[in-house]
């Protein structure tokens, strides 16, 4: 059905009919950033897996997940759209408990449907090949270690630049009312060339331009002023050092495109790690 959906084909009165059965009107779900950091945080107990744990705790529990990593790329957009999505270790030199960790959520072609059709102004193809890197499984297996709900991803398009991707994000505001969870993962502060490895565990720890790029994002995000947030490269040279590439911020400019008028922004994990990493994370309700 989503290759059909993706070809432009009139979706069937029974597809409808199981898209709608399946994600049928609920409340309106919250949004989430959340800054994912180490892979590693996938198998530790630390104060950030504990901010996943709660976050996922304090949410309705959802139909679906559609989440937005900062680790898929690609030219166009995609969505994954396979029933069972494979974990992908996307990272290398890591401990072999890492890579032994799998995380079996289901996919959902409908909800890959769902998200094909919401989408007007940019064709949304649907993926067989992706899965769930750990931009998404590290976070999710501690919010939701059952692995029984639907996850699918949506890719970033590296030649998208960040109205656009502000712009897409707002046509999936009417998955919220489906019971759909939407997640950007990434990093507010992501500079892996300055990291200081050796304060690699001093959660906390973070250099004078990573507090205050952190604490400019987030007032601009407490203040709505997603216009600057689109414009981060003109925020100063602290913004310049913490988003020296753009797939870790994008994230974010998905979660704070779908807050609506009657919603604020509160944080969590608001954090500094290893000098150069922020681990601050974003809920819209």
């Amino acid at each position: 059905m989503a290759a059909a959906a993706a070809a432009g084909a009139i979706m069937s009165p029974k597809d409808l009919f199981s898209m709608t059965e399946k994600f049928g009107t609920t409340e309106r779900m919250p949004v989430l950033f959340v800054g994912h950091g180490s892979p590693m945080n996938a198998i530790q107990e630390n104060e950030f897996t504990e901010g996943w744990r709660k976050a996922g705790e304090a949410i309705p529990k959802p139909n679906a997940i559609l989440a937005v990593s900062a680790h898929w790329e690609t030219r166009d957009t995609y969505v994954t759209a396979m029933k069972e999505p494979p974990t992908i270790h996307d990272f290398g030199g890591f401990p072999q408990e890492l890579y032994n960790v799998q995380y079996p959520a289901p996919g959902s072609p409908e909800l890959a449907d769902a998200v094909i059709e919401t989408v007007k102004n940019t064709d949304v193809r649907p993926d067989e090949k992706w899965g769930l890197d750990h931009g998404t499984w590290s976070v999710v297996r501690h919010m939701y270690p059952k692995a029984d709900i639907p996850v699918v991803q949506l890719s970033l398009d590296y030649y998208k630049n960040p109205e656009e991707h502000y712009k897409l994000a707002k046509e999936l505001a009417a998955l919220r009312k489906k019971g759909v969870l939407i997640i950007g993962s990434g990093n507010i502060v992501h500079n892996l060339r300055m990291v200081a490895w050796d304060k690699m565990e001093e959660i906390g720890y973070g250099f004078d331009w990573v507090h205050e790029a952190n604490d400019k994002v987030k007032k601009l995000v407490l203040e709505r002023d997603h216009k600057s947030l689109m414009d981060y490269q003109s925020l100063g040279t602290a913004v310049k050092l913490a988003v020296p590439t753009p797939e870790h911020f994008l994230p974010l400019l998905y979660t704070v495109a779908l807050q609506e008028a009657d919603e604020s922004a509160s944080f969590f994990n608001d954090k500094p790690v290893a000098g150069s990493l922020s681990m601050t994370s974003v809920k819209i309700e």
